[in-house]
Order: C-alpha cells, then sequence, then structure tokens
C-alpha cells in the first residue's frame, strides 16, 4: 500500500503532515528549544543537535514514508504553520496489524493538550489508512508527561515491561500503553 506523502490531517487548530526537506531549519530550532525538557526522555535530543541532524530525520522520514514502513509527521499549528512537535508510527508488525507511536512536542508548546490530541489523530490515520488494530505508546516509567498524554488520548496501560527500550546505551524498562479502534470511539 503506497500512501500519498502529501497526506494531512487536521483537527481543530492542528495540522500533521509528512515532513519536508525545508521543514529541517523549523525541526532543528524546536529540538534544540526542547533539550531541556525532552533530553531527558530522548537520546537523539542532545546539545549538538544542528541542521545536518534535523536533514537527516526527514531524509529518514521521507524513506520511510514511501517504504510504508515509518509514517512520521510534523505537528503543526494549522493557522501559523509553526512547527509544534513530532508524531509518527514505526515497528510496524504486518501480520498483526499493530505499531509503535511516538510522540515529543516542543518546549514552549507543552501543557497545552497539543500531544493528546496529535495522538488521536495519527491513531485514527493507523487504524483507517494502515488498517492496524493496536498502536503501542511505550514510555519510560518515570516520564510521567508522556504517560498522561497516552492516557489523555485513550490508550490503556497494560503492563511495565522489563528491558522494552533500548536509549542507545542500554536496555530500559518501559510503561506500556495501548489502543485499539475501540478506544477512540471514547476517548
Amino acid at each position: 500500500m503506497t500512501l500519498p506523502r502529501d497526506t494531512e490531517i487536521v483537527d481543530g487548530p492542528l495540522l500533521l503532515r509528512p515532513w519536508r526537506p525545508d521543514d529541517a531549519r523549523a525541526l532543528e530550532a524546536a529540538v534544540v528549544e526542547s533539550i531541556d525538557s525532552l533530553g531527558r526522555w530522548l537520546p537523539w535530543c542532545r546539545a549538538g543537535y544542528d541542521l545536518a541532524a534535523a536533514q537527516d530525520w526527514v531524509r529518514r522520514c521521507e524513506q520511510g514514508w514511501t517504504d510504508g514502513e515509518h509514517f512520521a509527521f510534523g505537528i503543526f499549528d494549522r493557522a501559523s504553520h509553526e512547527l509544534l512537535g513530532s508524531i509518527g508510527l514505526n515497528q510496524r508488525n504486518h501480520l498483526h496489524r499493530s505499531a509503535n507511536l511516538g510522540y515529543w512536542v516542543r518546549m514552549s508548546c507543552q501543557r497545552r493538550g497539543v500531544a493528546a490530541t496529535a495522538v488521536r489523530m495519527a491513531a485514527r490515520f493507523g487504524f483507517r489508512q494502515l488498517a492496524l488494530q493496536r498502536i503501542e505508546i511505550v514510555a519510560l516509567p518515570d516520564n510521567q508527561a508522556s504517560r498522561r498524554t497516552a492516557e489523555r488520548a485513550g490508550a490503556r496501560f497494560e503492563a511495565v515491561a522489563r528491558r522494552r527500550i533500548w536509549d542507545g546505551e542500554q536496555a530500559k524498562d518501559g510503561a506500556v500503553y495501548a489502543l485499539v479502534p475501540e478506544d477512540l470511539e471514547q476517548a
């Protein structure tokens, strides 16, 4: 199944769309702004993140979209087109019709409900366009902000899975949440 890279998903003030090369500078700025709030949770969000890293990410996202394996979106303010964060479906399991969902919101836009709304938007895309039956959100157990976002989006906590997340240096436990299509009807 090939999905067009010009896909746009709109819900109220938010717009999700696949990354484009001209987004790299805005991505770099959003990441650099957010190192203090996101760096603890996201191993790639570190001092030294630069335009080349942002450009590489955009290229990998474009390739993932082409391959039908990684559907990454920028989260934008619909009116101003400001980049608010990122969200994506990856680790797709075709046999079991499942995928992982990851997200982050830039520091200046956190605590506004952006992430929870974007989670529901991306999950609807996964259920409708990719025919997924299960979407997992996995966060470090002490990442309360990410866990609250999952819950606000309608995901159900299932377990703390031992050594579920690899942070680039070691395996860490992960709090596993899941969404199935019916969960969005209740959220």
